[in-house]
């Protein structure tokens, strides 16, 4: 048996909560975790939504019922499973939407913020780390680095923003073990990261999200 892959066209989707003004100083491309669908994920943010921010919610290639043949449906963006190819395929998305925002602006100088929240964050690292977009600010939410990345080759792209991470003291998924050796682990390969911590579980949290974006 042989594996032959090809590649085809396919209708993706993406969110925006604001309107596309000439007053829109930052944009914020959000990416979901696991089990998430995009038109959900995007209403925790809508704390930014203040007329001047942009905020854009990519949505997973691969939906599927969470449970049996009629439950909710959900998407993610990768599996174990021809990974390669849909790392591949999800990079590409996140550039067209990126670009197919941006280009609609007038103004070109707008900070971009990227976000990705637990496994949206191995996603936006991986999509950054492709380099063919601008970013000033990233943020991984209750996620981390996938230790497969290159750093050698990739940490010019993400010396070139502010990284942040921000975790919940309850998060169910996380330990304090993991986030200190994911810290040590950042810190061998010379990436430089700030850590903001708050009082939650595995979530999108309000007050640490206003929090965050007065940091920038």
């Amino acid at each position: 048996m042989h594996q032959k892959n090809i590649i085809i066209p396919k209708t993706a989707r993406y969110f925006i909560l604001g309107d596309i003004t000439d007053t829109i100083e930052q944009v914020w491309f959000v990416c979901h975790g696991y089990a998430q669908l995009a038109n959900y994920f995007i209403k925790n943010f809508e704390v930014l939504n203040d007329g001047k921010t942009l905020i854009v919610a990519p949505e997973g290639l691969n939906r599927f019922y969470w449970k049996g043949f009629s439950d909710r449906v959900v998407a993610s963006w990768m599996t174990k499973e021809d990974r390669e190819c849909d790392i591949h395929d999800y990079v590409n998305f996140l550039n067209c939407v990126y670009d197919d925002v941006i280009s609609s602006l007038k103004n070109k100088k707008v900070r971009v913020n990227v976000l990705g929240f637990s496994q949206g964050t191995a996603t936006v690292c991986r999509w950054l780390a492709n380099n063919k977009v601008k970013v000033d600010n990233l943020i991984l939410w209750a996620g981390a680095f996938p230790e497969d990345m290159n750093f050698e080759a990739d940490k010019v792209v993400f010396d070139a923003m502010k990284i942040v991470a921000v975790i919940g003291n309850q998060d169910e998924f996380l330990t304090e073990e993991a986030i200190a050796m994911q810290l040590l682990f950042l810190n061998k390969h010379k990436i430089s990261i700030d850590l903001i911590r708050f009082q939650g579980k595995h979530e999108i949290n309000k007050e640490a999200l206003i929090q965050l974006q007065k940091y920038f």
